[in-house]
């Protein structure tokens, strides 16, 4: 195995487009537990750890600017306001060493269903910036998952900076694990309530194929919550449209029975951490929420 240490980023593009099969690595969290257990021995390890551009940040008028390998604790110390979900799926991320090293870049790359970042980047509907020595794009998370651990990522593509809009309104994230910390998520749900646009938007984790969004629950809840005129009067969500949301986002679901629980289980999880993240956030937004709407 070949250690390719570049000192720049346009090194490490070049040396991407030169191995094409090299894994990246940066906190490792993923790759090292492969290589350890001999499941993956890749030709060449590509080390992005010398690149200061990928472990800064901006927070800009409308939207954040998050490099690939901003570790967990800079997200949970300077980014909560901005990015509440994130924060809230960072602390959940297994010890601190590793929330010391690990960044949302490497849940993307690795594009583990159970990756604990992506129902909060779902949620709040960010968009990945890729760059090759080609030129650069912009991924919608979307359409970022392919496959089983599988992403849109070209073969000659680094992942460079993730863009989110900062947060208009409450977000919230939960994650279901046999263990309180160093666990891979049994399941876990994002949602996000976006009042400049009345709309909400969901993520699952680790409870099908690739993470994914339950759109026709959040299609129902959007029609409901605009028709009930809830966005302007501030009325509690009535209990049958938090139980019709919460079997929607149930039945979006395709999960498996594996070692950590049935497939059974998950759903039934997913419903009950969808009906209450749904019931915090829009207490969040009844109270300091509303004032993004000009609400009383």
């Amino acid at each position: 195995m070949d250690f390719l240490r570049p000192a720049s980023w346009e090194e490490a593009l070049a040396a991407k487009a030169e191995h094409p099969t090299a894994v990246p690595l940066s906190g490792g969290t993923d790759v090292m537990v492969e290589i350890n257990f001999d499941h993956r021995r890749p030709e060449y390890l590509l080390d992005l750890n010398r690149i200061e551009l990928l472990r800064e940040w901006e927070v800009g008028e409308e939207n954040v600017r998050l490099g690939a390998a901003v570790p967990y604790t800079q997200i949970m110390e300077n980014l909560r306001a901005e990015l509440p979900g994130l924060a809230l799926a960072s602390h959940t991320v297994a010890s601190p060493q590793i929330r010391n090293r690990g960044g949302v870049g490497g849940n993307l790359g690795t594009a583990s269903p159970a990756g604990d970042a992506h129902p909060a980047l779902l949620a709040a509907g960010a968009e990945v910036e890729v760059e090759s020595v080609r030129g650069s794009r912009f991924i919608p998370i979307d359409a970022f998952y392919t496959g089983v651990k599988r992403n849109a990522l070209q073969p000659d593509e680094l992942i460079k900076t993730v863009h989110i809009k900062k947060a208009d309104g409450p977000q919230q994230y939960s994650k279901v694990g046999t263990r309180n910390a160093m666990v891979i998520a049994v399941c876990a749900f994002g949602l996000a309530l976006h009042p400049e646009t009345r709309t909400v938007r969901t993520g699952i984790g680790s409870a099908a194929p690739t993470p994914i969004r339950a759109k026709e629950a959040e299609a129902f809840l959007n029609a409901a919550l605009e028709e009930g005129g809830f966005w302007d009067n501030g009325k509690i969500i009535t209990p049958s449209i938090a139980k019709q949301f919460a079997d929607l986002c149930s039945g979006a679901a395709n999960p498996i029975d594996d070692v950590r629980g049935t497939a059974k289980y998950r759903r039934h999880a997913v419903g009950i951490m969808a009906r209450r993240q749904l019931g915090w956030t829009w207490e969040q937004y009844r109270g300091t929420g509303r004032t993004l709407e000009g609400a009383a």
